[in-house]
């Protein structure tokens, strides 16, 4: 009898599943074809307000017919990959990280070593100068950001602190305005926002699906924005207030290992692993140019914009630096120097130099 009541409950239980499920589908199918159209209508209004592209606006503008700008200075010291690079605020010194596990502060000018920190952990993947210049940020394979403070003493390292800690490695760091903040980027997809003295957790940015590879701040006063760059292809400019994307840019074919806002916080610059580079515009909410050439085929690890905004600096798997004009799409020259592949790159914040890091173990401060 018992058995006979559950072949019932079950029969009845079928029944019902089954006929829920042919509305559900019939519900999923309806939904996913208005927002197709819905998609197709904001594509279509979107054609419409795209009357020029950004290199017909600049055919009336001279081309940048001559840039000397050479390798000046190598900085020789890392034993292994050099990853991570950042300028002082005063435009004097040079932070850099290493696959040897060390962190090392130059003087940019005599090419002097200032400090040399080995870190627990190989591959230092980044690193980055606070805003008063008293402090400097790592992390890497270790998955931790640890600050350290520069100081007049020969041995900083004493003085360090682990300040937050990811599930993944840890791929990029930045201090958003003030030391008493940091924001980093990580293996495991997400970014985040760290109190410096407490170490707390002040805001988590979840919504990439890979790698976050690179981070940068918008350069407006109020410094509220930030972009990154995943693995996942994706460009997302995020809220640091309230943890949330509030736009999104597609168009690479693969990882993105680089972004950089443009000097105006109107725009973002991409580099991936695709061969290209691209402008995205944050007022249009599209790309309004890519930078390759059928002759490029190797990734792009780094970039970044001269002080105007014209120029795009660009380090590539091939060794070189290419050197884009952002508003004529075309290349205006090519850096050589260094001998192996070019895995960061900086333009000093007064803009008269271009700070390189390689595979090949140094760095090179190129300018006029």
């Amino acid at each position: 009898m018992e058995q006979k009541d559950q072949k019932e409950q079950k029969t009845a239980k079928i029944a019902v599943e089954q006929s829920l499920h042919p509305n559900n589908s019939e519900k999923i199918a309806s939904l996913t074809k208005e927002a197709e159209s819905l998609k197709a209508k904001l594509d279509e209004e979107r054609q419409k307000l795209n009357d020029l592209s950004l290199s017909t606006v600049a055919d009336r503008l001279e081309m940048i017919t001559y840039l000397n700008i050479k390798p000046r200075r190598v900085l020789k010291g890392h034993q292994a990959k050099v990853l991570c690079l950042d300028w002082s605020p005063d435009k004097r010194k040079i932070v850099s990280s290493s696959q040897d596990g060390k962190l090392i502060v130059w003087d940019a000018f005599t090419t002097n070593k200032e400090h040399a920190v080995t870190m627990p952990t190989t591959w230092v993947m980044a690193c980055a100068y606070a805003p008063s210049g008293n402090l400097v940020a790592c992390g890497g394979l270790d998955n931790k950001v640890t600050v350290y403070p520069i100081t007049l003493e020969e041995d900083i390292s004493g003085r360090k602190k682990t300040v937050g800690t990811h599930t993944s490695y840890m791929s990029c760091c930045i201090f958003p305005n003030s030391d008493q903040q940091i924001l980093t980027g990580s293996g495991d997809s997400t970014c985040a926002l760290w109190d410096v003295e407490s170490g707390q957790l002040l805001q988590s940015f979840h919504g990439h699906t890979g790698d976050v590879m690179s981070i940068d701040l918008a350069p407006n006063e109020t410094g509220n924005t930030f972009v990154s760059g995943s693995c996942d292809k994706m460009a997302f400019i995020w809220d640091m207030r309230s943890g949330n994307v509030v736009q999104s840019f597609e168009g690479h074919q693969s990882d993105v290992n680089s972004v950089k806002f443009h000097p105006s916080g109107d725009a973002i610059s991409t580099g991936s692993d695709d061969s290209t580079c691209r402008l995205f515009d944050m007022r249009a909410d599209k790309e309004v140019a890519v930078y390759s050439k059928e002759s490029i085929i190797f990734g792009v690890n780094s970039v970044d914009f001269s002080v105007s905004g014209r120029l795009l600096f660009a380090g590539y798997n091939d060794y070189t630096i290419n050197v884009w004009d952002t508003l004529k799409a075309q290349r205006v020259c090519l850096l050589y120097g260094h001998e192996n592949k070019v895995s960061c790159l900086q333009v000093s914040p007064d803009g008269t130099a271009l700070a390189t890091g390689s595979w090949d173990f140094t760095l090179r401060v190129n300018h006029s």
